[in-house]
């Protein structure tokens, strides 16, 4: 008997039987501008190998006015229908299906073009939209509806409509954007008019037996947003005009409450799902933050959906459900919702990829072919490109030694997994552990290579990590001053608190320092409460009357750097926001342009444009940056022996497990 008796069971919509019920939810991953078809399908036929029911791609516009920037990709012609039958062609062929997703931007494309309900600028576009007319409604309904016929003849199976998000459909339906007061705007019989035309002309123009999914907004979290009588209203309307699904979206883009990070926690908002689903009789699908097929199990065997949507999870692993049908989930590699190489990639401008699968987006140019030529390979250092290159490496048939000089893998990834909010490095750090096993690598724990212990093997591999940089600041070797390693390991800490580094390790040290109690990631009341999450059907819109209510800190924390700019101004593009929003509402104190002058016994000395002055705190916390640890790698060099240095080792930037782990997948397929 299966371990996912729901997950994996079959889901019929009428025409058409899915194997299963996991959706592959859409991302816009830049793969479609590039021009490289062959690369886009051979990236989406990955999936559907691996076993995923549907596939949904990243949006395609229905119009050059709906892209999400200038150049976004559509069916405009016929030869994009020909470049998408490479896709459909290799999905099929693959056993899958896969339906397109149609995505008109509305105020949120970047460009002078752009349209919606009313002339409303987006707080996250500099563009204000021209109000659409009665002709200008017509045409964005013709174009949605063309590019729906479009992909039907490409040979998708289905569309999915998006109208939610905040994008173009969204923006009709609420009086936060629509203050028209024409048959399209005003009552919400007329705000939801052009959503539920959309949906009858497209069926009318496929055909009953082509699948028709609708992307509806459950909680917009943004003011004035749906109230749930109008989400409910809205599905039935939908579904009568002929939606085969209803996928849900979480929260605008503009909303400042975060829907999908790693700080949210797992399946954060089936409960909306679960409540939806008895008000219509079409399948529906829950999404956001779920990672595991336990997760997913747990979900539709509660009742609260009749099908779960991941994304993300496809980049980490496009084998994700056949490895929950075949008895091996230890194996997934777990999505951190880091946003690292997708989203940050995305709204970048750059191609995504996934910090956990350097392969993602790049299975045709990175691949892990079996080796001809066996090698004998030691890597030092069990870190994250250490490991990934072991990994990699062996799995090609290179024999792997791996010698760590500490007891445990991991790295410094065991320093982030205990940073509240960054629950999920826990799960890398363990299917780390799986696969090295799986892969038949020799670990050695407690081991410190030296070159002599290096000098038989064919291949050697320094990922020797980093070590804190030293800031130099008189004072700094008094008993009140301490490494972030030690702060995040455990060391008595005082309730005042200087943090010297406002980098992304400063601001974990922080987050660490001023929480106590459950973390918010691990307990949906108490994140629902620190973000001011309510009830649609309490305030439309879904944010909380009272606002935030986060719980007290523990400890008065500031957070100091010598760069005369914002402290947090280079963390993550789609997260940064998140980590100095959460760090605000615990009072902390953020301040740049600070010279370092002494540790006293008070506390710290500094000084800033406004003169020198006395931080009266109990400790001073370290996180200065780090430096290489390139000891071996020079002593190796002085023994004549040729050795690959990856990793922080090589570039001590950060954190950066994302180019970690990059360079040690692309070390372990090239040997």
């Amino acid at each position: 008997m299966s371990t996912y008796p729901h997950l994996l069971a079959p889901l019929d919509l009428g025409h058409v039987t899915l194997p299963n019920r996991v959706l592959m939810g859409s991302m816009h991953t830049g793969l479609e501008e590039t021009g490289d078809w062959a690369r886009v399908a051979e990236f989406y036929a990955t999936r559907a190998r691996g076993g995923v029911a549907l596939i949904v791609t990243g949006g395609m516009a229905p119009n050059a006015e709906g892209g999400v920037f200038p150049g976004a990709a559509g069916l405009f012609s016929a030869q994009d229908i020909a470049n998408h039958r490479q896709v459909t062609d290799a999905v099929h062929a693959a056993g899958g299906r896969i339906a397109m997703q149609i995505l008109h931007a509305g105020r949120y494309a970047y460009g002078k073009e752009c349209v919606s309900a009313s002339a409303v600028k987006s707080p996250i576009s500099p563009f204000v939209p021209r109000e659409l007319d009665e002709a200008g409604i017509e045409k964005q309904i013709a174009d949605i509806v063309t590019a729906a016929s479009r992909a039907q003849e490409a040979g998708y199976d289905g569309v999915e409509i998006m109208g939610s998000e905040g994008y173009f459909l969204n923006q009709f339906l609420v009086r936060h954007v629509n203050k028209r007061t024409d048959r399209w705007g005003g009552d919400y019989a007329n705000r939801m008019r052009l959503p539920v035309e959309v949906v009858r002309r497209v069926r009318a123009a496929v055909g009953p037996k082509f699948i028709l999914i609708y992307r509806i907004s459950l909680i917009d979290l943004v003011p004035d947003g749906s109230s749930w009588d109008e989400v409910v209203l809205l599905a039935r309307a939908i579904e009568a005009a002929g939606a085969s699904l209803l996928n849900t979206g979480i929260g605008w883009h503009e909303a400042r409450v975060p829907t999908i990070a790693t700080s949210v926690p797992r399946a954060a908002f089936t409960w909306l799902t679960g409540r939806l689903r008895p008000e219509v009789s079409i399948p529906v699908i829950t999404s956001n933050r779920i990672n595991t097929p336990d997760v997913a199990e747990g979900i539709l065997a509660g009742g609260q959906a009749d099908m779960v949507s991941m994304a993300r999870p496809f980049l980490a692993d496009p084998e994700f459900v056949a490895k929950a049908a075949a008895g091996k989930a230890a194996q997934i590699a777990p999505c951190i919702a880091c946003n690292q190489a997708c989203l940050d990639h995305t709204f970048s401008g750059k191609l995504t990829s996934c910090l956990v699968n350097p392969r993602a987006c790049a299975e045709t140019e990175l691949r892990y072919a079996p080796t001809a030529t066996p090698k004998r390979v030691a890597i030092v250092g069990a870190g994250a490109a250490g490991m990934m290159c072991a990994i990699v490496a062996a799995q090609r048939g290179h024999s792997v030694t791996l010698f760590e000089a500490s007891g445990q893998i991991g790295g410094l990834l065991n320093l982030a997994k205990v940073v509240p909010g960054k629950e999920e490095f826990r799960g890398l750090v363990d299917w780390f552990g799986v696969m090295l096993a799986e892969a038949g690598v020799d670990l050695r724990l407690n081991t410190r290579a030296s070159a002599p212990d290096l000098a038989g093997f064919d291949e050697v591999v320094v990922a020797t990590g980093v070590s804190p940089r030293d800031p130099g600041i008189a004072g700094q070797d008094a008993a009140h001053v301490l490494g972030y390693e030690a702060v995040l390991t455990g060391a008595p800490v005082g309730k005042r608190v200087a943090i010297v580094g406002a980098g992304g390790i400063g601001f974990d040290v922080a987050e660490f320092l001023v929480h106590q109690g459950d973390s918010p990631t691990e307990d949906l009341a108490l994140w629902k409460r620190e973000w001011g999450v309510g009830d649609p059907a309490e305030v439309p819109g879904g944010l909380a009357a009272a606002g935030p209510q986060p719980e007290a800190p523990a400890r008065a924390v500031t957070l100091l750097q010598r760069k005369a700019e914002k402290p947090g101004r280079r963390l993550g593009k789609t997260t940064g926001w998140i980590h100095r929003a959460a760090l605000q509402m615990k009072n902390v104190q953020m301040r740049g342009g600070v010279s370092y002058d002494a540790v006293v016994p008070e506390g710290m000395q500094i000084s800033t444009a406004e003169g020198p002055e006395l931080l009266a705190v109990d400790t001073v916390v370290m996180c200065a940056g780090q430096v290489p640890n390139r000891a071996l790698a020079d002593a190796l060099a002085a023994a004549g022996i040729t050795a690959h240095v990856i990793g922080g080792a090589d570039v001590a930037a950060e954190l950066d497990a994302k180019r970690a782990i990059d360079q040690g997948a692309r070390l372990g397929a090239a040997f």
